[in-house]
């Protein structure tokens, strides 16, 4: 590929938004990923302790399973981003980079459209969710905006798998995620 000093504005231009994009993307997720989990843990120990001297704090059902729903959806493109999701590792290994890299390409596509077609769905669902108009029982909220994230988490998974295929196709190496690059985990001296 074309080194860095001789590439054109253009590559230069999407190298540059693409990590801003990834920098800004990261700060959110980890932000809130290590808020919700700090806010879980603390809930469900204040309950505990709530339930083993007082009463159990009647609300803690609801806001826990809130924030399992976020964590999970964040983390799903954070895990893209990071390389963390399941993939052949062996098989890609094997392969020569050249290949690899057409492979990443492809599967990262395919599974690009996978998670459109999943935001598209989960947006249809909570669509139908504002329709429907229920109320969480203790909090007396509406259950929608429980669900809000989903397509969201699916969104940002599909621009982390489209950022992968863009990292592909302007770099000369093999990139598994916009964020880990391709490269092949030799053990030496093996276990035992």
């Amino acid at each position: 590929m074309i080194s860095q000093d001789e590439s054109s504005p253009a590559i230069r231009f999407i190298q540059k938004l693409n990590r801003v994009l990834g920098r800004g993307v990261n700060a959110v997720e980890v932000f809130l990923m290590v808020f919700c989990v700090a806010a879980l843990a603390i809930l469900l120990i204040a309950n505990v302790f709530a339930r083993t001297f007082f009463q159990s704090i009647y609300f803690a059902e609801e806001v826990s399973t809130f924030l399992v729903i976020l964590i999970t959806f964040t983390g799903l493109s954070y895990g893209v981003r990071r390389a963390r999701h399941i993939r052949m590792g062996a098989f890609l290994d094997a392969m020569p980079p050249a290949m690899e890299k057409i492979f990443i390409i492809i599967i990262s596509l395919v599974s690009a459209i996978i998670m459109a077609i999943m935001a598209w769905a989960s947006w249809e669902y909570l669509q139908n969710a504002i329709a429907m108009g229920h109320m969480t029982p203790a909090l007396r909220v509406h259950r929608w905006i429980f669900y809000i994230i989903i397509p969201v988490g699916f969104c940002l998974a599909c621009i982390q798998y489209l950022r992968t295929i863009v990292k592909n196709l302007i770099e000369p190496d093999p990139w598994l995620s916009p964020d880990q690059k391709s490269e092949y985990e030799d053990i030496k001296g093996g276990r035992e």
